[in-house]
Order: structure tokens, then C-alpha cells, then sequence
């Protein structure tokens, strides 16, 4: 077995108990949130964040993956501060989060660039693997990047393979947002095998919005494991759809090659909160509990298959680390 950096401190992989693999605490842009602080109220959002994930961990589940990187505004003093209320373990990510360009801040720095030095972000992402994030002793326990409908921008590619070069220094595994509609959880996996990234270390993200199965068992046959980690999300894709698609998945065997998760959080900044709420309903962290886990057993879906997507493949992630 591995140690696995938590926010409560270093957790042994086969202690993390049932996991969703890809869920935040907050989604924030967080130079706006500063400026103009008028939907948020500090205290009443941590007590939020405590209360649902405290009817999380009620449910059976014992850890969840936060993939909340800069672009997604990662603050790990308040995550810190919440988990010390509530008992379950979050593992945070390091990473960037961009569609197109890198932020400003990359923008004039790096190899070929008017000051012309080694590739600054893999530095950053490879102290908050080994040494702890903003001067916390929170240590990052894998990377983020993301690639979208705009395909592989040169901002996209240039922060991809900074995360494959982290990656390849800290054998940190690796989750990639993807786009199913333009498939380009391939071109990710076309370019981190090129920078020697070993694929069974990676989620490919967001494959649950796909009905596919030949794209996503080509992905998976790759190695990776596939993200179906979008549940409550049903203007993407109908909850019945996503169920009956991983109901095939593991039917044709592929049960050790997925993972499951919501993607919620307990506030995101992105869409008027009541509004969200009204058009996602079932966008919340206890959807899988109480509703996709008994829909996938009424389609054939073993107990030993849920818990191999629940327990056993992340545990086998966060094993490869190292």
C-alpha cells in the first residue's frame, strides 16, 4: 500500500474507504470573489461545506478527490478549516486550469519565451507535491490539467506537458478534464504517452458525458481509467444515459476501469446559485448514495463491481504514486 497526502495529513491508500474521485469544496474565481465579496459570506459558506459534506460521510463515503487547481481558485487555509469539522478525507491536486492560454503570470516566461528559462510551472507543481501548498503543510497528492472544446491550444499543450514533467519527477498520478463531444481525452492521451507518462496513472475526466462505447473503451484499453463523474449534471447528459452506459462498461468487463463522481461542490461561483440549483436539482454530493448506486444495481450492476469502482480503483491510482 501507498501513503496518500490528505488535508488532514499522510492517510494509507487501503484506509481511504469508498471515493469519489472528482468532487470540490468551492469552485471560486477568486480575484472577483475579493473585489466584489457581495454573495459571500465567509463563515455561513464554511458551515455550508460542513454541513453537506457531513451528509456525505454519513452516506459511507470516507474520501473525496478535490481536483480545485489555480484557474478554479484553490484556497487551502479555508478547506483546511472545514475538514477539521467534518471527518473525511480530501485529497487536493496541483495543476492549472485553462481552456486556451496560460495565465498572464506563465505568459512571458518559460522555454522560447522573452525570458527565455526552464518551464516555471513544473517547479510549482512539483513543491506542492513534496514539500506543501502556500506555505501549509497540505502536500498536493496528484495533477490537474484540462483540454476542452477548443482542443489542444498552445496554452493547453504547454500546461499538459509541464504536468507530465511533474508527473514524471514525483510519480504523482494525473486527472484530465476533458471534452467527450470533440473526444479529446485521445489527444491527451496521445500527449502524455509521448512525455512518457504512464496511462494507468490518469482519469480521463468527464468521459461520463459520453454514450460512445467504442471512444471510451479505446480509452480505457489505452489504460486510463474513465471519469464517470459528472452525475447530477443531466443537462449534459440524462441520468438514465449515464447509468446505462456504465452498466454496459462493466457487463463488457470494464469495471476495474472506471471511477465515479458528481463534480459538485458546495458553492460554485460560475452560475447564479439559485438558478443552478433549479436547472441541476440533482447536482449534489449525495446523488451517487442515494440515487445512481441503486439504479446501477437494478441494471445488473454487482456489489463487488460498485465496489471495485469505488474502493479498489482509486486505491490502485493513488498505489501507482511514488
Amino acid at each position: 500500500m501507498a501513503t496518500v497526502q490528505t488535508v488532514r495529513g499522510p492517510v494509507d491508500s487501503a484506509q481511504l474507504g469508498s471515493v469519489l474521485m472528482h468532487e470540490h469544496v468551492f469552485v471560486l474565481s477568486e480575484e472577483i470573489r475579493e473585489n466584489y465579496p457581495d454573495y459571500w459570506d465567509e463563515e455561513e459558506r464554511i458551515a455550508d461545506a460542513v454541513r453537506k459534506l457531513t451528509e456525505l460521510a454519513a452516506r459511507g463515503i470516507s474520501t473525496i478527490v478535490d481536483p480545485t487547481v489555480i484557474g478554479l481558485g484553490r484556497y487551502i487555509p479555508r478547506i483546511q478549516r472545514i475538514n477539521e469539522q467534518v471527518d473525511i478525507n480530501i485529497i487536493v491536486a496541483t495543476g492549472v486550469y485553462t481552456y486556451n492560454d496560460v495565465p498572464l503570470h506563465f505568459h512571458f516566461q518559460g522555454p522560447g519565451l522573452l525570458f527565455d528559462t526552464p518551464e516555471p510551472m513544473v517547479d510549482l507543481f512539483v513543491r506542492d507535491l513534496t514539500e506543501g501548498i502556500a506555505g501549509t503543510s497540505v502536500k498536493a497528492a496528484f495533477l490537474k490539467c484540462a483540454i476542452e472544446a477548443e482542443g489542444m491550444t498552445p496554452g493547453v499543450e504547454r500546461v499538459m506537458r509541464a504536468v507530465a514533467q511533474a508527473h514524471r519527477q514525483t510519480g504523482a498520478p494525473i486527472t484530465v478534464h476533458t471534452n467527450v463531444h470533440n473526444q479529446s481525452g485521445l489527444l491527451a492521451q496521445k500527449l502524455l504517452a509521448d512525455e512518457g507518462v504512464d496511462l494507468t496513472k490518469v482519469v480521463m475526466g468527464h468521459s461520463g458525458d459520453s454514450t460512445d462505447l467504442e471512444y471510451l473503451t479505446r480509452l480505457a484499453d489505452a489504460g486510463s481509467l474513465l471519469g464517470m463523474d459528472r452525475f447530477g449534471l443531466d443537462l449534459l447528459l440524462p441520468f438514465e444515459q449515464r447509468v446505462d452506459t456504465i452498466a454496459e462498461l462493466a457487463r463488457r468487463g470494464y469495471a476495474e476501469k472506471m471511477v465515479l463522481s458528481q463534480d459538485a461542490s458546495c458553492f460554485i461561483d460560475w452560475f447564479p446559485h439559485e438558478l443552478r440549483l433549479q436547472a441541476a436539482p440533482n447536482w449534489n454530493y449525495t446523488h451517487i448514495s442515494d440515487d445512481v448506486l441503486p439504479a446501477l444495481q437494478q441494471r445488473g450492476v454487482t456489489e463487488e463491481q460498485i465496489t471495485t469502482m469505488l474502493v479498489d480503483n482509486p486505491r490502485r491510482y493513488f498505489d501507482s504514486a511514488g
